[in-house]
């Protein structure tokens, strides 16, 4: 799966601070008490809210892998509008591209 150029980047020239990075989000996985699904779902919901779209599609297609639905990316991305308003539609289309896209790849 594609990563964003930053993060590609960021993770090449950070040295022991990449590495310290992506040991704190495995770690954060694989003692979460959601299962794979729910914490991928989460994650998005997380993202759209913060309006970081640059890595959501990578991320939605984690989730897809873990076996969440169009359907379930979607109310992911929009459980934060009440919360912060119009600002996750920009991550809406492109949660629900990408999970598009990963059909037909």
């Amino acid at each position: 799966m594609k990563v964003t150029t930053g993060f590609q980047m960021f993770m090449e020239e950070s040295g022991e601070v990449g590495k310290a990075y992506s040991q704190l989000v495995q770690a954060m996985a694989q003692n979460s008490a959601l299962d794979k699904k729910t914490h991928a779902l989460a994650y998005i919901s997380a993202l759209a809210a913060a309006q970081m779209t640059g890595g959501l599609a990578f991320h939605v297609m984690m989730a897809k892998k873990v076996g969440a639905s169009r359907d379930e990316v979607r109310d992911a991305v929009l459980v934060g509008l009440p919360a912060v308003g119009l600002a996750v539609l920009d991550a809406l289309e492109v949660a629900l591209n990408a999970y598009d896209e990963t059909e037909t790849a």
